[in-house]
């Protein structure tokens, strides 16, 4: 009797065990109590930096220059199609398709359209319908896996009572619509595929001959520009975002090809800062307020903030960083509560540009500039890291200052906002700063005081310490 209660016990005992060690097993981004094995599986408000100034620009990466036209599909349009110009070729990162950027005489000279080649020159299919003009060829991109093409385009001039969901009648794309649009993201639009997409349906086919089968199938077209997809067979094609008034006008993929990265701006926006530009002579630079759009359809605004500055991925797809003046911030882009984090980095700034701004006083034999420190700064001096030459100079500078005093913003000259962002691995992200005038004549360009930095991340102690406490 005693011996069966005993092993009864110890199976009751074992399977407690067994049902505690499973409800352990939850996804690492998710619980803060589990201790990360990488940096994928911090949420952003979890990540602890470390700010490095002046450090050397990051590493480049050794792409080959991109040619401005395949040779075999420039040869396509020299004999089979003389009423079209082919102005450049995209081709895809394994080599196996080309994507033929071109026009016809009769097009606007901001309107575009778009075909997919064999590698061989081959014509597989028209992506773009007669009612759609591909707008900013520039940031056409394919996908890292090669599998979709994103591109952006809107109704073409003249077509939009044809090819839109707008109002019916003869109205221009550059009609403004006329509510202001809502930033409310949209669930992804389920169109009937298109029947050729998974196959390459036009092979055997002699160069230059039109594509086999139907016509590009109509699909939605818009008065601002949207994101568009298609696969690699130029089949699937689909609007990915659908706000009206929104103009999408940069998107970087994700380096594992699931989501892109976006910047739109409002249609109002963009019209009254393109006429600041011209007013002033500069060339103009639109911002945007950074999103996720994945391949599904479904977005995310990351923030109601624009920014002039291109959002860029982590190298493990898992966070995207954005630019604000003098400011960072990381957005978790997995998992099922995103967070985010700012990085504020004024303070930092202040001090490594009075550093500086001195050492480059004295290769030039000036004299000291006199001292211009506010009194009306409650931040604390920041803590420097000696790594470099600039920074064991910044922590001469806070040496000689009052504590908790920063320098004036006024008396330096190298400090300017973020400028460009580059995030080269997991735990580095580099970040540039400079003064930057573009205009429409080029001779009175101004690019001065670039300099780099970075910031080192790692997990909080915080999430480490909660495993201890387990």
């Amino acid at each position: 009797m005693g011996i069966m209660f005993s092993r009864s016990f110890t199976i009751i005992i074992l399977l407690a065990a067994l049902v505690s060690a499973t409800g352990c097993q939850r996804p690492t981004f998710n619980s803060p109590s589990v201790a990360p094995t990488a940096l994928r599986d911090v949420p952003a408000m979890r990540l602890n930096y470390r700010f490095e100034s002046d450090v050397p620009p990051p590493p480049m990466e050794n792409k080959a220059p991109a040619e401005e036209r395949n040779p075999a599909v420039q040869t396509d349009f020299d004999q089979n199609r003389p009423q079209e110009i082919l102005d450049r070729t995209l081709a895809s990162p394994n080599n196996e398709r080309v994507l033929a950027i071109y026009h016809n005489v009769s097009d606007l000279p901001a309107e575009f359209r778009l075909d997919m080649y064999a590698a061989d020159g081959r014509r597989l299919k028209t992506i773009t319908h007669e009612g759609m003009a591909v707008h900013f060829p520039d940031t056409i991109v394919w996908s890292p896996d090669s599998t979709s093409v994103a591109f952006v385009a809107m109704v073409r001039t003249g077509k939009l009572g044809d090819f839109s969901n707008g109002p019916e009648g003869p109205q221009t794309s550059t009609t403004p619509p006329s509510a202001t649009p809502e930033e409310t993201p949209t669930e992804a639009d389920t169109e009937t595929p298109d029947a050729n997409s998974g196959s390459d349906a036009n092979a055997g086919q002699t160069p230059g001959t039109p594509p086999a089968g139907e016509e590009p199938p109509l699909v939605l077209t818009f008065r601002t520009e949207q994101i568009y997809l298609c696969d690699a067979n130029g089949g699937d094609l689909k609007p990915l975002t659908q706000n009206e008034g929104l103009i999408y006008f940069y998107f970087v993929w994700s380096p594992d090809s699931s989501a892109l990265a976006a910047l739109a701006a409002k249609f109002t926006e963009w019209r009254i800062w393109k006429y600041q530009a011209d007013q002033s002579g500069q060339i103009f630079r639109p911002a945007g307020r950074p999103r996720i759009v994945e391949k599904t359809g479904r977005q995310r605004l990351l923030d109601d903030y624009p920014t002039l500055v291109h959002p860029v991925w982590s190298p493990d797809s898992a966070k995207v960083a954005a630019a604000f003046d003098k400011q960072v911030r990381i957005y978790d882009a997995i998992g099922n509560a995103p967070t985010q984090a700012a990085v504020l980095l004024r303070n930092q700034l202040l001090v490594s540009s009075k550093a500086y701004d001195e050492a480059k006083r004295k290769e030039m034999g000036e004299a000291p500039a006199p001292d211009g420190n506010s009194e009306n700064s409650n931040n604390p001096t920041p803590e420097t890291n000696g790594q470099t030459n600039s920074n064991t100079a910044n922590a001469n500078v806070v040496a000689n200052l009052p504590e908790g005093v920063l320098p004036d913003e006024r008396t330096l000259i190298s400090f300017n906002p973020i400028v460009d962002l580059k995030w080269t691995e997991d735990a580095i992200l580099y970040l540039e700063t400079a003064y930057v005038r573009e205009f429409q004549d080029s001779t009175n360009n101004v690019r001065s005081n670039s300099r780099w930095h970075r910031l080192i991340f790692s997990p909080q102690a915080i999430v480490l310490g909660n495993q201890q406490q387990q």
